[in-house]
């Protein structure tokens, strides 16, 4: 089962809806022990990034997550649901996070209109099978105010540039994780999408 969370500000309808497209029904949880137990996760996210740690917290999905990471399922994470996966955020003061990926969130470069909304390219960092079917330096759609910076530079698997270079994606063993919202992002979104479901051993049923 692909089990998407629901921590009370994700952007589950545009995921939920992209998911349905390719033959996938998710189930959408609140629940700890369905993540634990999920044949894959997918952690959309809008909004801040400790309201939605102080979220998961409260509901013990922190934990989870971290379960769920820890024993190799397939994660795919989504905006803030990739922030919250570094070590602390800069938005709202300082807020620590779930401390996966080592590293910070930081708000974008001084002198840039703030919010980072509309398309950009993506220049992929290497090879690796979320990005078949997908060329370099495709566009995808961005909202964000704040990025994340991983202390390891080899987890990073895509680079944007707004003003200068951030991360926009990052890949570590089963876990894959964007900046930009692929449910969002038309075809293309959609293929990566498919190739998440694909690696996590799902169908891969483009319309």
């Amino acid at each position: 089962m692909i089990t998407v969370i629901d921590y009370g500000a994700g952007n589950l309808r545009s995921v939920t809806n992209a998911l349905v497209k390719l033959g996938c029904h998710p189930r959408v949880t609140r629940e700890p022990e369905d993540v634990i137990n999920a044949t894959a996760v997918i952690f959309p996210g809008v909004g801040a990034a400790g309201d939605a740690m102080n979220s998961l917290r409260r509901s013990g999905m922190d934990k989870a997550i971290k379960e769920a990471i820890r024993n190799g399922r397939p994660f795919f994470a989504i905006c803030v649901g990739m922030q919250v996966l570094l070590s602390a955020t800069a938005e709202g003061g300082r807020n620590e996070c779930l401390n996966i990926i080592p590293g910070k969130v930081k708000k974008l470069f001084a002198g840039l209109k703030v919010p980072h909304i509309g398309w950009n390219q993506v220049k992929q960092i290497g090879p690796h099978p979320i990005f078949k079917g997908i060329p370099d330096e495709s566009n995808f759609y961005f909202v964000h105010s704040y990025y994340a910076e991983p202390e390891d530079a080899l987890v990073v698997a895509g680079t944007t540039e707004y003003g200068q270079n951030f991360c926009s994606m990052l890949i570590k063993d089963n876990l894959i994780a964007t900046q930009f919202h692929p449910e969002k992002s038309g075809e293309l979104g959609l293929r990566l999408c498919a190739n998440f479901l694909k690696l996590a051993g799902g169908k891969e049923q483009l319309p």
